[in-house]
C-alpha cells in the first residue's frame, strides 16, 4: 500500500485546562501536536501507512514526541534530531465554545533547521501523498526543504496535499503569509482550507468563485471546511456538501481540521482519487463523523479516531 507523508511542524501542546485567557490559566497538559503530524497519525490509526517528515530538539519533549509517533506506528526514519533549536512548544487557550488560541515557543525552533539535503533521501514513489501545511513555510532552511520534498514526490508521481491552516501571530505580516501561501498553493493536487481561510487567501466572498480561484497549477481538488456549517469539495467539473452531525459536546476543536484532511488522504490512499459527486460526499460524510469525534475530546493526537470508532471494521 502506498505512504502518506507528513511534512513539517512537530510541537508540544501544552492545553490550558481552565477556559478563558491564557494568562489567567494555572493548570496545563501536555499532547503531542502539530498539524503535519496529527495528520499522520490520523491516517496510521485508520489502518494507511504514515511518516512524518520534521526534525526535533535533542531534548525530553523530543524524546517524547519522537515516542508518541513510534507508538502510533507512525514511521520515524525521516525524524531528525538537533542540539542547534530546542523542540517547538504550543501553549493553547480554549473559551466556553472549545474554540482556541495559540501562543507559540519557537524561532527558532528545531522544525525550522530541516534541511533540504535530509529529505532528498525519501523514496517517494506513484500513489504516495505528500501533506503539507504553511506553518513551516517561513524564512528557514525548512522552507527550501519543502520545495525540494514536493519536487521529488511529484517527480515520483506522488500526490501534494496542502492544507494552509493559517496562523498569523507565528509571521511577521499577514500579508507576507498570504504571499507564501499563493505561491505554495498551486504545487498542490489537493487543498484544504476553512471557509474563513478561503476569504482571507482569496479576498473573494462568493464561495464558489473563491475556489474557482484556487484552480491553478497542479489543483483538482479542494476542500472546504465550515464547522458546524459541515464541509465542500470542489472539483472544476462538480462540488458536493455534507452536514456536520454534532451530537456530543464540543471540548476541543484541536485537530478538528487535521483528522477531516486524514481521513480525506486515508481514504485516497486506499480507493485513489475518485472525483465523482457521489465519490466526493461519501469522503465527506466519513471525514466529517472523523472531525466530531475529535472534537469531543481533548488535544489532537489523543482524540484522532480509530478504523474501528469511525467505520466499525478493523483493517483488513
Amino acid at each position: 500500500m502506498n505512504t502518506l507523508y507528513a511534512i513539517g511542524e512537530m510541537l508540544i501542546d501544552f492545553t490550558a485546562q481552565e477556559p478563558g485567557v491564557l494568562e489567567l490559566a494555572s493548570t496545563f497538559r501536555k499532547n503531542a501536536g502539530g498539524a503535519p503530524a496529527n495528520v499522520a497519525v490520523c491516517a496510521a490509526r485508520l489502518g494507511c501507512p504514515a511518516s512524518v517528515i520534521t526534525k526535533l530538539g535533542k531534548d525530553p519533549f523530543g524524546n517524547f514526541l519522537a515516542n508518541t509517533l513510534a507508538s502510533e506506528n507512525v514511521g520515524t526514519q525521516y525524524v531528525f534530531r538537533t542540539g542547534k533549536a530546542n523542540t517547538a512548544l504550543a501553549f493553547v487557550a480554549r473559551d466556553e465554545r472549545g474554540e482556541r488560541s495559540f501562543s507559540f515557543y519557537r524561532n527558532p525552533s528545531a522544525d525550522m533547521l530541516l534541511e533540504e539535503e535530509e529529505v532528498r533521501t525519501i523514496p517517494f514513489k506513484e500513489g504516495d501523498i505528500l501533506h503539507f501545511c504553511s506553518v513551516d513555510l517561513c524564512d528557514a532552511p525548512v522552507r527550501m526543504a519543502h520545495v525540494v520534498a514536493i519536487e521529488r514526490a511529484r517527480a515520483a508521481g506522488a500526490l501534494v496535499s496542502f492544507d494552509p491552516n493559517l496562523r498569523y501571530n507565528l509571521w511577521e505580516s499577514a500579508e507576507e503569509l498570504l504571499r507564501v501561501v499563493r505561491e505554495f498553493l498551486p504545487l498542490a493536487d489537493i487543498v484544504k482550507v476553512s471557509d474563513e481561510e478561503l476569504l482571507d487567501i482569496t479576498g473573494i466572498e462568493d464561495e464558489r468563485k473563491a475556489v474557482e480561484s484556487l484552480f491553478k497549477g497542479e489543483v483538482k481538488l479542494v476542500f472546504v471546511t465550515k464547522g458546524k456549517g459541515g464541509a465542500a469539495a470542489y472539483t472544476k467539473e462538480t462540488e458536493a456538501w455534507e452536514p456536520t452531525d454534532l451530537t456530543s459536546p464540543v471540548v476541543d476543536t484541536t485537530g478538528a481540521g487535521d483528522s477531516f484532511i486524514g481521513t480525506i488522504l486515508s481514504i485516497i490512499l486506499e480507493k485513489g482519487v475518485a472525483l465523482s459527486r457521489e465519490d466526493l460526499s461519501e469522503m465527506l460524510r466519513t471525514a466529517n463523523r472523523a472531525a466530531t469525534i475529535v472534537v469531543s475530546r481533548e488535544g489532537a493526537i489523543p482524540a484522532m479516531p480509530t478504523r474501528a470508532e469511525l467505520f466499525g471494521e478493523n483493517k483488513a
